[in-house]
């Protein structure tokens, strides 16, 4: 089984949510976990822009309070939001009504800072009940299929890199993350990785939801 990319099993236990993208064309969904923080963000934005690639942020609602003219930054470039609840919740360790309450939150939060409002939902750590998948209806739930692991602070940024890349396939919705944890394998592995599927022809877009 390849460790970046999600267990076979898991599209098929839980089909209501939206692993990665049906699609002919060379194209790549990036995702990015955990932000909008300054620094990080910053640098992902940047990354994206000298490679004409859009991708989809799925934020935590604490920090575009905190960070909210990163946030700005995000939707002015045009690319997509999505909600990651306000707190990074973990929702195997969360009542449902105070995990939908931190949902809303989130969304909220974004709303302030003129976002659309978002209609996409990630739960933090891929963890979340089937009860709080059922209060969900009003949104698209996205996991995904390659984990760049960028956050592991044992593994090298070239096995990184690696991994990813022979993960890829198309349609993969993959997830970086735009956070200081991540930031030493993010900042080597994203515009290698950008690089490389570029010179293959591939496009990088916004989740499609």
């Amino acid at each position: 089984m390849n460790f970046y990319r999600v267990p076979f099993f898991l599209p098929w236990l839980y089909p209501s949510l939206i692993w990665r993208i049906p699609t002919s064309e060379k194209e790549i969904f990036l995702t990015f976990d955990d932000g909008p923080i300054e620094g990080p963000t910053d640098f992902v934005l940047e990354q994206l822009k000298s490679f004409n690639a859009q991708a989809t942020f799925f934020c935590i609602g604490d920090n575009v309070r905190k960070h909210a003219q990163v946030f700005r930054r995000v939707v002015q470039a045009g690319h997509a939001t999505g909600n990651h609840t306000f707190n990074h919740l973990k929702g195997w360790n969360t009542w449902r009504d105070d995990y939908l309450s931190n949902i809303r939150l989130c969304d909220e939060q974004m709303a302030s800072e003129g976002a659309t409002p978002s209609r996409i939902f990630r739960p933090p750590y891929g963890r979340i009940k089937r009860s709080q998948i059922g209060l969900l209806k009003d949104y698209r739930i996205v996991m995904w299929d390659v984990l760049t692991h960028d956050y592991a602070q044992a593994l090298s940024p070239d096995k990184c890199l690696r991994g990813s890349i022979a993960a890829t396939r198309p349609g993969s919705i993959v997830v970086f993350h735009d956070s200081f944890k991540a930031e030493r394998n993010m900042n080597f592995v994203l515009p290698r990785y950008l690089e490389y599927f570029s010179e293959k022809g591939y496009k990088f877009r916004t989740l499609p939801l």
